[in-house]
């Protein structure tokens, strides 16, 4: 494996570990991890008994996370992203075409609040234009 090859691999690390750390801050109690637990449905208890399998959810959110950012390298090596302006444009697309339409169904079918949606949906705005930034600069 050569050093270009190397280095890849530790952009799409660097970048789902990044997707991950932009996540525990969003849902963070003091951010919008309150009013997500009440408006999906989560309750204490249901955290309480889920911190046994956080081991598995964090390894899950690892692998989920590095073939996003794999993904997103193969879109951008393909559009010839060169630039921060061109990272953001390929993120908001990548956002709007993918992301924002999936997750409104929990609006339209689930009729889960829009403010659930917003949450959702701009925290992988956010996390998509990041993780652009770890892998094309």
């Amino acid at each position: 494996m050569d050093m270009i090859d190397v280095f890849f691999v530790v952009k799409i690390l660097v970048a789902s570990v990044a997707n991950m750390c932009i996540g525990f801050a969003w849902y963070h109690p003091r951010v919008f991890g309150a009013s997500w637990m009440r408006m999906a449905g989560v309750t204490p208890e249901m955290v309480e008994r889920g911190k046994r399998r956080v081991p598995y959810a964090l390894a899950g959110g690892l692998v989920a996370g590095m073939v996003m950012a794999y993904v997103l390298s193969y879109f951008g090596g393909a559009l010839g992203v060169i630039t921060m302006a061109d990272a953001v444009m390929l993120s908001v697309w990548v956002w709007i075409g993918f992301v924002a339409p999936v997750l409104l169904g929990a609006v339209l079918w689930e009729q889960k609040s829009m403010y659930l949606y917003l949450i959702n949906a701009l925290y992988w705005l956010v996390a998509i234009i990041v993780m652009a930034f770890v892998l094309f600069f």
